[in-house]
């Protein structure tokens, strides 16, 4: 139980202006109870708590058990009030809870605590609840589904890159210069090169060595001063050459940036691609016997691409209107959860993309959060409304879909079922899981209505 305040983001102020009073956009969402523990109950729980340390206490020059209640009062006295108030105040605020009817969605946060003795406890317990609305004509949004349709130009195109994904690049035999066309395997050293007048930039690219790079002279994706100084040179020949690359470069690092490269010429090579005919389809994959099987199957996976992402722009459509005929308040506490599974997921992105720990550590999480903050509140609302319509349309998760989620959970993170199971049930992850395919399946509802 936390016996903070609820977390409140700091208003900013100007020198010399009072700061104006923020409204809280979460507390229609938020209860207030004051409970008051009898002074009696209090002294007989003191003294419960005062026997079990007289039997427990180590204390010099008495022997276990034995230690008079005087004396723990005495040398306990800080332990006996924690132990106190953990021992009741929970309790008390459990009755006033069920008493008052009331339903907590959040741990309660305690505030003006009074633990004087010989007198009663008192504290007031602050909680969100869940916010109470009632639902519009949900089943009047419509969703336009879009026509999937692939061309044959389109499969082309797709084939056309898996020829360029199994091409082979082979050394050109007579004593030429490279050409348009031409592949050149080079090795080479890059460094910056100062501005004459420039102020050095904060994240400067540093100096790079590279070798056996494949670099297509001509090609729509290679640096045109960089093709531009290899044409015409011949394998082992080397060139020293400035390249300058535009403000706005996609890489960041580079924009704007002079880099002067020694570049050696090892090969000359050019690109073979294969033919597309049954024996291209074979080893591409054993599944295939003919070209037409892997277009067949080639068109099938860009349909199938295709309905996916029309489904997934239709529902953030419907979710979208869903919301706009619905305004509630939601908890602040649901929010803040919220916000934390998306930075948890960020953070794991970053660390997957080679993010070291002390550079996490560095960045500005108050921005971060404040940044998450629109996009959480519209996942809680969302979440709140799906899981009335699920009420409302009786829309269950069984027993038999939880375990087939179960099993594809296990697959995904090469672990058993078993053993997935005994990791949610110790995490109290059941319930989550279960509530997450609820509230898609009452997206799936609410898909097949818009039609």
């Amino acid at each position: 139980m936390n016996t903070e305040n609820p977390t409140a983001e700091t208003p900013t102020t100007q020198p010399g202006v009072p700061p104006q009073p923020q409204e809280d956009p979460y507390a229609a969402c938020r209860q207030q109870v004051t409970i008051e523990i009898p002074a009696n109950e209090v002294a007989q729980e003191e003294e419960n708590l005062v026997r079990q340390f007289s039997k427990e206490a180590r204390v010099a020059g008495f022997r276990k058990g034995k230690v008079p209640a005087s004396v723990v009062r005495s040398r306990f006295s800080d332990q006996l009030r924690e132990q106190l108030l953990e021992n009741l105040v929970p309790q008390y605020y459990r009755v006033a809870v069920m008493s008052g009817s009331y339903k907590p969605i959040s741990q309660p946060q305690i505030s003006d605590l009074h633990a004087d003795p010989g007198q009663p406890i008192r504290f007031t317990a602050t909680f969100d609840v869940a916010p109470e609305f009632e639902l519009s004509d949900y089943k009047s949004i419509k969703v336009e589904k879009p026509e999937i349709n692939v061309t044959d130009e389109q499969v082309d195109a797709e084939l056309r890159s898996f020829q360029e994904r199994q091409a082979s690049y082979d050394p050109v035999d007579e004593d030429r210069a490279l050409q348009d066309g031409d592949f050149a395997q080079v090795s080479f050293q890059a460094a910056p090169v100062s501005q004459p007048g420039e102020e050095a930039k904060q994240e400067s690219p540093q100096p790079v060595q590279m070798d056996e790079v494949l670099v297509e002279i001509g090609g729509a994706t290679t640096i045109k001063e960089f093709s531009e100084n290899l044409r015409g040179a011949k394998a082992g020949e080397e060139r020293t050459f400035d390249v300058s690359y535009p403000t706005d470069f996609h890489d960041k690092r580079l924009a704007g940036s002079v880099l002067k490269y020694q570049v050696k010429i090892n090969a000359i090579k050019k690109k073979t691609l294969p033919d597309l005919n049954d024996a291209f389809a074979k080893e591409l994959s054993p599944e295939f016997e003919t070209l037409e099987q892997l277009k067949k199957s080639v068109l099938e996976n860009m349909e199938a691409q295709l309905r996916h992402q029309a489904e997934h722009e239709g529902k953030e459509k419907l979710i979208g209107e869903l919301i706009a005929k619905h305004d509630f308040p939601v908890p602040g506490s649901m929010v803040e959860h919220q916000i934390d599974l998306r930075l948890e997921r960020g953070l794991r992105a970053l660390a997957s993309q080679g993010m070291k720990t002390e550079d996490m550590r560095r960045l500005d999480f108050k921005r971060l959060r404040a940044a998450q903050r629109d996009a959480a509140t519209k996942e809680v609302r969302s979440g709140l409304l799906l899981n009335k319509i699920a009420d409302t349309e009786n829309i269950q998760i069984s027993d038999a879909e939880l375990d087939q989620e179960i099993v594809s959970l296990a697959a995904h993170t090469q672990q058993t079922p078993e053993e997935v199971r005994k990791q949610l049930t110790q995490d109290q992850g059941l319930d989550r899981i279960r509530a997450r395919m609820r509230s898609e399946k009452a997206l799936n509802f609410l898909y097949g209505q818009s039609q």
